[in-house]
């Protein structure tokens, strides 16, 4: 088997060391084909392995791709190259960024010999890349993580919007120095709106979504089974799985990433660490927790409930900016929402519905959104999620209910918000984390259900009715339990076999109740 090239981001060592490199350059190809380039990804996507790859490229390195599609595709030329990685740049305060982006540029200045004259910010950039241009050819530009600055202070308005100008100023000077560039390639989570950061560098080409760039990054279903045969069959043998069962797993846990509702990629991080620790687990998440999110949708006391088959529109996506920050677009950019569907509307603008991408995301975001929710501590939450399901499975509500209580006691006072969907976001998050399948607003022809639970054996309807503090319990989860009925939600389920549960939740404050009802 290859080695696994695991926290390996350059191209070069990849090759030489004999890592295992998944074949991205035929779409490489047709990207260099075009002049200026932008592509948002979430982190640990190999936006990084991309850019170097790129690097190789231009700098005319065509041994490096024997055996690959662009080796004797495109005519090899070196040009001189500019590559900007923003994440070993200092921006813990704007001086700090501009002294780090002078340093790089006295770097080029140095390696090139090109002589240039420190002065003004923007103008000693554009003399660089003209006499870069001059001395060595038409300039490529390779900026990594462009929006690093920001991001890692978006919870600083002040400082990252400092930071946002500087970079405005500083890729402002690309468009103008068209003359002296070859190729131009961005990079990063988010993409910020054109009238912020984008406003002066307009004339790129977001391929973000793009369908022939839709796999450029992560790993389709058939680069796995291709790429990874070796590794799948040991995987196959250690947890002692036929491939179809283990495949099936692997791409319940990892995949579903789109940007087009059509091609869905595997998260490069996870399934290297798959193959690596030969156990599944969380990963991706485990890899950097959203903390800024997670205090995000508290403060607006969001209903997480509506995080699954979310609507939204293009525009959405390209609204993304410091002052006004959209919760789901934020959470689209960095990667816990996908697109998984895509209609057009009666305006011929395209719709969008966001939703988990896979196992692996919605069940660790869950489980930290409770964290933040509740204050029940990380280690708690999941053996008390498997009593939940234990109890539930048996029709055990009595016991379900009480585990409940004692969860939601822990709650400190002043983080109950008076609202149903604070407590209708909390039982959801336990429903979630016992990882039982739960079908969000199911729609039927007399309304939507509040969730579809399926168990193997039997399924439940649930409703949930909010009251306030004082309110007569019996009364809301009663009418809760009506309304299932009234409505005669079960009709849906009917050419299903499996036994219905009726079951009616009542919220008034900390207090809950419940009515149960069985249907053949």
């Amino acid at each position: 088997m290859k080695k696994l090239p695991l926290g390996v981001q350059t191209f070069s060592e990849i090759i030489q060391e004999g890592y295992l490199y998944v074949d991205k350059t035929q779409q490489i190809a047709e990207l260099i084909q075009s002049k200026y380039v932008f592509l948002s990804r979430p982190r640990r996507f190999g936006k990084s392995l991309l850019v170097s790859t790129l690097s190789e490229i231009f700098s005319g390195n065509q041994a490096l791709f024997q055996g690959l599609y662009i080796y004797d595709k495109i005519e090899w030329q070196s040009h001189p190259i500019i590559h900007i990685d923003f994440s070993v740049i200092d921006f813990s305060t704007e001086t700090d960024l501009r002294e780090g982006l002078l340093d790089l540029l006295d770097d080029i200045n140095v390696d090139y010999q090109l002589g240039v004259k420190k002065r003004g910010f923007k103008a000693y950039f554009k003399k660089i890349i003209q006499a870069l241009s001059a001395k060595k050819g038409k300039v490529v530009v390779l900026i990594d993580e462009y929006d690093k600055p920001i991001v890692d202070h978006i919870d600083e308005i002040k400082k990252a919007t400092k930071n946002r100008k500087i970079l405005q100023e500083f890729f402002g000077v690309l468009k103008y120095s068209d003359a002296f560039l070859r190729f131009v390639f961005l990079t990063g989570v988010s993409k910020f709106s054109r009238v912020s950061i984008f406003s002066e560098l307009n004339n790129l080409r977001d391929i973000t979504f793009s369908k022939p760039f839709a796999t450029l990054l992560g790993y389709t279903q058939e680069e796995l089974e291709s790429y990874f045969g070796q590794h799948i069959q040991s995987l196959c043998f250690e947890l002692g799985l036929k491939k179809p069962h283990l495949l099936a797993q692997i791409k319940h846990w990892y995949n579903g990433y789109s940007w087009n509702a059509k091609d869905r990629v595997y998260n490069p991080y996870s399934i290297l660490n798959l193959f690596a620790e030969q156990q599944f687990d969380n990963y991706w998440f485990a890899s950097g927790t959203p903390t800024f999110l997670m205090k995000l949708i508290k403060k607006t006391a969001l209903d997480v409930t509506v995080l699954e088959n979310k609507k939204v529109s293009k525009i959405l996506f390209d609204s993304y900016n410091l002052e006004n920050l959209n919760v789901f677009a934020l959470l689209f950019q960095t990667g816990y929402l996908t697109i998984t569907h895509i209609e057009s509307g009666e305006d011929l603008l395209p719709e969008y519905t966001l939703n988990y991408p896979n196992l692996e995301v919605k069940n660790a975001f869950v489980t930290y959104l409770f964290e933040i929710f509740t204050t029940n501590s990380l280690d708690e939450i999941q053996p008390v999620a498997k009593n939940l399901r234990r109890h539930l499975q048996a029709e055990n509500l009595d016991g379900f209910m009480n585990i409940i209580r004692a969860l939601f006691a822990k709650i400190p006072y002043p983080l109950h918000i008076q609202k149903e969907a604070y407590y209708h976001s909390l039982f959801y998050m336990i429903l979630v984390l016992m990882g039982v399948e739960i079908d969000l607003e199911v729609l039927t022809d007399k309304g939507r259900i509040d969730g579809v639970l399926a168990f193997s054996d039997k399924i439940y309807l649930i409703e949930f009715k909010y009251g306030k503090a004082g309110s007569k319990i019996d009364s809301l989860a009663q009418k809760a339990l009506k309304q299932i009925k009234d409505k005669n939600y079960g009709e849906r389920f009917l050419n299903d076999g499996r036994p219905r549960v009726y079951l009616g939740v009542g919220f008034a404050g900390k207090e809950m109740g419940y009515k149960m009802e069985n249907k053949s």
